[in-house]
């Protein structure tokens, strides 16, 4: 970036604008393997009118524009490898209306979901999309995150109702509808959704909102394997039960969290749960999730105390630490694989033969109800580039597709998956770059990603 386009930007974003090294270098995350690239300059938009400004001069320049939010994302979507500049959204953050009646919340990007829901309390509904970090909700949007809640209430892609897309011209796109449903014209909501800033930038999102349910009952299910703790998950899914979150542990991610997270549980399969009942269904309810789990030999700790609660979902969600904590002196790299229901138990099982027999250390831990799972890989500086260990991540991927499921469940693609686009996509990548082009035919935004 040359002096005279720093200096126009200068005179247009004033002190909005940073080209400080040691702030430039908050602005890049990668996965490991992957360099990690700053951008040129970092411009802080505080409305939309800021956007389509900085968006306005960069399509004129020829720069590349890389949106930001809470920098949460772990597959390289804010990485700045062709420079550029960086729009940092945060300061977005204004929740501009909650309807209780239609049961939906408009916000700027920068919200995050911990300020969502701290703005619904009293109102009896809730913000449902958890991906463990307070993650910016535009963000949340860009990669279609989703997480532990997913299995009742959805994935970002099914929470999002409407929003407003500044293009790469600048112009504004109200996609979607605050309404139920549309059948007017094709779903341009729905191919933002997950675009991770290569089609624009999000400037205001409406999202759905649910009620919150009379009783929580969250607990733990101990089981002698993986499979027979998957097969219990199946059976209470088709049993209809109000399960809303139910996260499975292997045996290495108990012994991780026991000891990170003092929660002194057995030393073997666990299953997470919990489940948004009434009280009328309650007892019933019990009954027969308990029944489902001691089908499978599994035993059922069950409570409806909230300090019991949180404590369960922090360590859950400490799990990330917990990890670099027990095998300290190591690096995780995150997988992230997603199946057909039918098919987790096979693939979990396979999957750990393949981890037993390369001899890595590598704890699992996922949102089996949506038969999402992830490994981290715990390795020493440069074990990443190994034959063994790109072995192990290329067949876990050709592992995924074998069962019919994909190669992200909800990270993204980003960097750090784009090598696996061809392999799961096919011609269908043709398309998306067909549509890339059409929308972007200079590649500046959020370039080097996806495509």
């Amino acid at each position: 970036m040359n002096i005279s386009v720093i200096e126009k930007l200068q005179e247009k974003f004033g002190d909005h604008f940073h080209t400080e090294p040691t702030f430039r270098e908050q602005y890049c995350q990668a996965p490991t393997g992957i360099t990690l690239s700053p951008p040129d300059g970092v411009v802080i938009v505080r409305n939309e009118q800021d956007i389509v400004d900085i968006v306005t001069f960069c399509s004129v320049e020829g720069l590349p524009m890389i949106p930001s939010g809470a920098r949460t994302s772990i597959e390289g979507q804010i990485n700045a490898p062709q420079g550029g500049i960086c729009i940092d959204c945060s300061e977005m953050n204004a929740i501009t209306d909650i309807s209780i009646e239609d049961m939906t919340a408009t916000i700027q990007p920068g919200v995050t979901r911990e300020q969502l829901n701290e703005a619904l309390r009293g109102t009896g509904l809730f913000f449902s999309v958890d991906p463990g970090a307070n993650a910016s909700i535009g963000g949340m949007a860009a990669t279609r995150a989703s997480g532990t809640n997913s299995v009742r209430y959805g994935t970002m892609a099914t929470n999002v109702r409407a929003a407003r897309l500044v293009m790469v011209d600048g112009s504004i796109a109200n996609i979607g509808s605050r309404a139920v449903k549309s059948a007017m014209g094709l779903d341009l909501l729905s191919l933002a959704v997950g675009s991770e800033g290569t089609l624009g930038i999000f400037s205001e999102l409406t999202v759905k909102l649910h009620p919150l349910p009379e009783v929580i009952l969250s607990g733990v299910c101990a089981f002698d394997s993986v499979e027979n703790a998957v097969r219990a998950v199946t059976d209470t899914l088709k049993s209809a039960l109000p399960i809303a979150r139910i996260e499975l542990l292997n045996v290495s991610a108990v012994r991780a969290c026991n000891a990170y997270s003092k929660l002194g549980l057995s030393e073997k399969p666990h299953l997470f749960v919990e489940l948004h009942v009434n009280s009328l269904s309650m007892p019933g309810n019990i009954a027969l999730f308990e029944e489902h789990v001691h089908r499978y030999g599994g035993e059922v700790q069950l409570s409806s105390h909230p300090e019991e609660r949180e404590a369960l979902w922090v360590a859950r969600h400490d799990a990330w630490w917990a990890f670099h904590a027990f095998y300290e002196g190591c690096q995780g790299i995150p997988t992230d694989i997603c199946v057909p229901l039918s098919c987790l138990s096979a693939c979990i099982s396979a999957t750990e033969t393949d981890i037993a027999n390369t001899g890595l250390k590598a704890p699992l831990i996922g949102h089996v109800g949506d038969g999402n799972f992830h490994l981290l890989l715990m390795l020493r500086e440069g074990e990443e580039e190994t034959p063994v260990i790109q072995g192990f991540l290329s067949r876990l991927a050709e592992r995924a597709l074998s069962y019919g499921g994909t190669i992200s469940g909800e990270h993204g693609v980003g960097q750090g998956k784009i090598k696996w686009m061809p392999v799961q996509h096919g011609a269908a990548l043709h398309l998306m770059k067909a549509i890339k082009s059409a929308l972007d035919p200079h590649n500046i935004m959020n370039p080097a990603k996806m495509y």
